[in-house]
Order: structure tokens, then sequence, then C-alpha cells
């Protein structure tokens, strides 16, 4: 096994053959062997130092017996060189020679300023505010694109591809069906038992009925519903979309002539209006089935659960809840359209878009539900 020696004869450690220091002509000389790499330097580096701080005769560091040195063996010989007054490096090799002086520029090299970095709450606060603006115009001008491939599609309708559209519709609503079921059940369930528990006071039960069914006609059916494409679509269309521009795929496609805003753009923004009034209607029925689950159990009839329903529910909440929802998915699907057409670029662009898809369509709903909720109360429907 390979050792190191010091002068006083004491095993040092397996990572070089030898270190010896002794004294020679009025000088101390410190003799190194084998490979002087990361590991052996790391080992090495206290003793070295100390021995090269020690005042007296000038240090001769003899690399005669080295075979190779990489950056930071060669980083420890010359800051040792460095500390001991009057030291010099002889006996080196040509390649150990050259890594000695790569690595002695390098240390020489100025280093890059250190830049402190202010407290500008105001000037961070305007970068904001400008790449908000700035990303609005990019929205607002996606927006008008997909508007003018829209209508351009009315006067040409066989730049729609219709299989493509199919697939999609496929794909945002027949494959949901299930979660949205599920989702509308636990929802009706939910609702009519925290709505029983305080009606129960007043002996008005009955009311549960039509209490539920107007929240998810009108509210939290289309709520509901665009959680879900959101969720579900709208990542999906982010995550595709920007596989394909960070591939190039999209700029591949603009070079060869072909539009992609209405070979990509437009099935998808179809496919999510269309879709969501039916994800929202049957989340609605599947509701409303949950909550005559409860009723029952509560002791209610049908033929009881369905008049209140017929007397307190009119078909202009089915139709507001239903135009609700179709803006709901345009909305869903041009933020993840958006997302994935302007991924930048790496590793993170993808999962960014995606997520940015995300929480844009959930935000988009919801400022939406408000607004539509103000107008229809001020129109009183």
């Amino acid at each position: 096994m390979a050792i190191w020696l010091w002068d006083d004869g004491e095993e040092a450690g397996p990572l070089a053959e030898s270190l010896a220091m002794r004294e020679e002509d009025g000088a101390r000389r410190m003799a190194l062997s084998g490979r002087i790499d990361t590991q052996a330097a790391a080992a090495l580096w206290a003793r070295l130092m100390a021995e090269a701080r020690k005042p007296g005769a000038p240090l001769l560091i003899d690399l005669a017996g080295v075979e190779a040195v990489d950056t930071t063996g060669a980083t420890l010989l010359l800051t040792a060189q460095s500390a001991a007054q009057g030291s010099r490096i002889e006996g080196a090799s040509p390649g150990v020679v050259a890594v000695l002086d790569r690595v002695r520029d390098a240390l020489a090299a100025p280093r890059p300023a250190v830049v402190a970095r202010r407290f500008a709450p105001l000037s961070g606060l305007g970068r904001r505010v400008v790449g908000a603006l700035n990303g609005g115009v990019e929205a607002l001008a996606f927006l008008g694109e997909t508007l003018v491939v829209a209508l351009g599609t009315l006067i040409r309708p066989g730049r729609l591809r219709v299989r493509e559209l199919l697939r999609h519709l496929d794909e945002a609503g027949t494959r949901a069906f299930g979660l949205a079921a599920l989702l509308g059940a636990l929802l009706g369930v939910i609702l009519a038992f925290q709505s029983a528990i305080p009606l129960r006071q007043f002996g008005a039960e009955i009311f549960v009925p039509s209490l539920v069914g107007i929240s998810l006609l009108r509210e939290l059916g289309p709520l509901m519903a665009g959680v879900v494409l959101a969720g579900r679509t709208g990542s999906a269309y982010a995550a595709e979309l920007g596989t394909m521009t960070v591939n190039e795929e999209v700029a591949a496609l603009r070079i060869m002539g072909i539009d992609p805003m209405a070979l990509l753009v437009l099935p998808r923004v179809l496919a999510g209006v269309l879709v969501m009034p039916v994800l929202s209607l049957l989340l609605t029925l599947a509701g409303l089935a949950g909550m005559a689950l409860i009723m029952q159990l509560l002791g209610f009839q049908l033929n009881t659960v369905a008049q209140q329903l017929v007397n307190f529910v009119s078909l202009k909440d089915l139709l507001g809840g239903l135009f609700k929802a179709s803006v709901f998915g345009l909305a869903i699907a041009i933020i993840g359209c958006r997302a994935g057409m302007g991924a930048g670029r790496g590793p993170r662009a993808v999962g960014d878009a995606a997520t940015s898809a995300v929480v844009g369509g959930i935000v988009a709903i919801v400022v939406l539900d408000g607004i539509f909720a103000v107008l229809f109360e001020r129109l009183g429907l």
C-alpha cells in the first residue's frame, strides 16, 4: 500500500507514494511523489501549509517523483509556494509544469466584481408591473390571432381538421365523464348534508333540494367542471404544445407555411368550448342524484324532491349555467394553448407551462364567475 512519510517517519495516509522533508544546503527540501489529485490534496493540505508557514530556511518543493497533478493538487502546490518566502518548485515533468502554469494563470486572473444586491422595492414592483402588462398584451394578441383564425375557418371550413377536433373532444370530454360524475355526486351529497343540518333547526329540510339545485345549476356545476377541465385538459394542452415548442416543431410548421394556430390551437379551443357544457350538465345531474339519495335517507320521497326542483329551478338557471360553462371552457382552452405556445427553453419549460395553464385557468374561471354573478344580478337573470 502506498503511504506518505514525514521527516519524522510518521505514517500519514495511503494516497501517495511518499512525502519527505529534509534539510539540504541551508534549505528545506519537500520531496513529493505519486499522484497529487483532489483526494491527496485534501489529506496533504493542512500539513503542507504548516510546513510552508514555518519560519527559517527557504522551502524547495521537489516534484521529480510526481507522476501527475490535477487542478486541485496544483492549487495546493502553488498556495504552499506563495506561503513560504523564497520558496520554489523544481524537478517537475513537462505535463506537471503545464498544469501548474494554467492554474497559476487562473489564480492570477482578476476576480469578477461582486455586485451588491440592492433592496429596491419600487424598481422591483415596476418590473413586475411592466412584466404583467407585457404578458397581458401578449395574451390579448394571442386571443386576437385565435379569433382571426376562427373567422377564417368559417369562410374556409376545410382548414379545420375534424379528426383532430374529435380526438380532443374524446380526451377532454369522454374520458373526463367518470371524474365529473364522481365529483358531482360527492358534491351533491356534501351540500345536502351540510344544508340539512341548519335547516333542520327550523323544520325547513324540505327546501334542501331547491337550495342544492339552484347552487349546482347556476354556480357550482360550471365552476367545478371548469376546475376539472383546467386540471386535466388545460395542463395537457400546455404540456403537449410546450413540448412541441421546445422541440421546435411549431417553428418547423411555420417554416413549411402551415399555420400552427389553425392546426394546433383551433381544434383544442373548439373542443374546450363544446365539451364544457356537457361536463357541467353531467356534474350537475350527478350532484342532483347524490342530493336525492340523501333526501331519501332523511325520509323524503323522490316525488317530493322532484316537485321542489320543479317549483324553484327554472330553465334560465340551466341555460345560464351552460352559457357560463362555455365561456369557462373558452378561457381555459385559450390559456392552456397560450401557455404551451409561449413555453420557453430548457428542462423546466414544459412543467412551468403546465403549471401556468392550471393556475391561470382556475383564476380565470373564478374571476369570470364573479363577473357573471354581478352581471346576472344587474340584468335580473
